[in-house]
Order: C-alpha cells, then structure tokens, then sequence
C-alpha cells in the first residue's frame, strides 16, 4: 500500500494511543485491556470458534465458515512478551489465517510468566504438539505460525522436537518474532523512536519476567543463536519501524547458513505486528502467508 510519509507518521501516532491504552504495570489489567481491544478488532462473521481443553491449557480451532480443506492445520503461537496475550487476543491474526488459507488454525493459551517462567511455555507447545500428533495429523501435514514471542515460542518448538530427533512441521511462517532475548540487535537503537508498540523498557521487565537467571543465548530462549540444519522453510514478515527488526534480519541470515529455504519481507512504514491491524496492507500480507503455505503443500 503506497502511503505518505505524513500519512504513515499520523498513523503510527494513532497505534502508539491505542497501545498506550493497554499499558500498565499490573499484569493481569494489560491481559483484560488486551481482550477488550482484540475483540473489537478481530470481528468476523465468515468464522467460526470451537474451544477445548487440551490436558487442561485452554484451546480454539478457528475456522472460516464455509468448505475448506481439512488436509492441513495451521498451528498458532499468540504473542504478548510472554506475559500477556491468549488465543482471544490472537483472533485479529487468527481469523485472517484461517480465511486467507482456508485452513483450520489451532490457537491454544500457553502458561504465562511471572506465575509460570521458561520453559513453561515451551512444555505447553510441546503438549500441544503431541495433541496434534496423535488427533491423527502428521509432522508435515502442520504449518506452525507465530507473532512476536509467538514466533520465538514456534521456532523454540522446531528445536525441540529436533533435539528430540522427532519429526519436524511442513513449514513456519513467523510475524515480528521476538528472537533474540539478548537484546543486541542494532535496531534496538536504531528503531527506538519510531516504533509506536514496543520499548526497551517493556522488553526487559518482559525478560525479567520469562527467564531471569537463565542463559539468554541459550536457542530454546533466543532461537536465533539455534542450529537450524534440517529446519523446513521459513518465511519472515517484519515492518521497518520495529525495534526488533534486527530479530528477524539476524535470524534470517542464520537460516541462510545453514541453507534453510527462508523468504524474508519487509514491509517499509510499518510496525511490530502490524498483521493484526483492520487495513488493507495488513490483509495483503496475509494474503502473501497465504500464498506461502500454498506453495509448500503442494
């Protein structure tokens, strides 16, 4: 979408006064306001939700309503700094997934930090996964999907289920991931004030959150250090004014090394996540997810 500098700029001031709505140190109010404004912006009557229990984390299939494929799912990993977000709050991506691919999207809440720090989440995933497995899917008939610390939590996944020696997803198709928990990526400078969602600050209480104590260059917390021989392919969509930015570069040129298939797009004006915002170019980059996961399961 071709957009002015002055346009792009009123924008971004008007994504930094909807996030700044959510901001607060109490956790559990930062969970509430994130339901509230995802319910607005995640309306869709083309979809239909089924939730469940899977060994007791709470779960969604999404679904578009109306005939679509049931070969292949598309397993999801909501973001949130690993402190906050659930698959609720995932629906304004979720909703569009499963309407662009006209797949089924599994969507599931993984316990939290503080109440639950690494590797609870990550032992989430793996159930999850093992649910999956035996709901009668294969490894290759699942596409993992993921923002922010989503996608950390995906790739997280794939390195484990690889240091298992088990059988890996058909594809990963990553939003803004959060992969270095390191925090020495240069856009952390370079981006620090143009992005309108994310600040060094969150960033850190958020660490202090997830893994205090632990080794932040350990790959099943900064998968960007991971060894990614074997891993399928990858596709990576980052906006320029994101101070991760620098996650998905670095990660990306990674991959690379260890010849992964791995598409990176960077969408020029645009912030962390700007997938789930209600516009156009948010709907075109799913479109181009889309065309992705199409190409890999044929």
């Amino acid at each position: 979408m071709e957009m002015s500098l002055k346009a792009n700029q009123n924008l971004m001031k008007t994504i930094k006064r909807m996030h700044s709505l959510v901001e607060n140190d109490d956790v559990e109010k930062v969970r509430a306001s994130q339901e509230n404004i995802s319910g607005l912006l995640s309306k869709n009557k083309g979809v239909v939700y089924k939730s469940f229990q899977i060994d007791g984390i709470l779960s969604e299939w999404v679904s578009a309503d109306r005939p679509h494929s049931k070969k292949y799912v598309i397993l999801y990993f909501h973001g949130g700094g690993y402190n906050t977000g659930s698959f609720r709050y995932a629906r304004s991506i979720t909703n569009k997934l499963a309407c662009s691919t006209l797949m089924d999207v599994l969507s599931f809440d993984y316990r939290l930090a503080p109440e639950f720090p690494y590797p609870s989440a990550l032992c989430d995933a793996v159930k999850v996964w093992d649910y999956l497995m035996h709901f009668g899917y294969g490894a290759r008939d699942v596409i993992l999907a993921g923002d922010s610390a989503g996608g950390n939590l995906a790739l997280s996944l794939v390195l484990k289920l690889k240091e298992e020696g088990r059988l890996l997803p058909r594809g990963i198709v990553l939003l803004s991931p959060w992969t270095d928990l390191t925090m020495k990526g240069k856009s952390h400078l370079t981006k620090a004030d143009v992005d309108p969602i994310l600040t060094e600050e969150y960033l850190k209480n958020a660490i202090r959150a997830y893994c205090s104590g632990e080794d932040t260059e350990n790959p099943l917390i900064s998968p960007v250090f991971g060894n990614f021989k074997g891993f399928p392919p990858t596709y990576i969509q980052a906006g320029e004014n994101g101070i991760l930015l620098s996650d998905s570069v670095n990660l990306k040129k990674n991959m690379e090394k260890y010849h992964v298939s791995v598409k990176f797009d960077l969408y020029e004006g645009m912030w962390h996540v700007f997938q789930m915002s209600p516009f156009k170019i948010a709907y075109e980059a799913m479109d181009q997810i889309a065309e992705f996961i199409f190409d890999i399961c044929r």
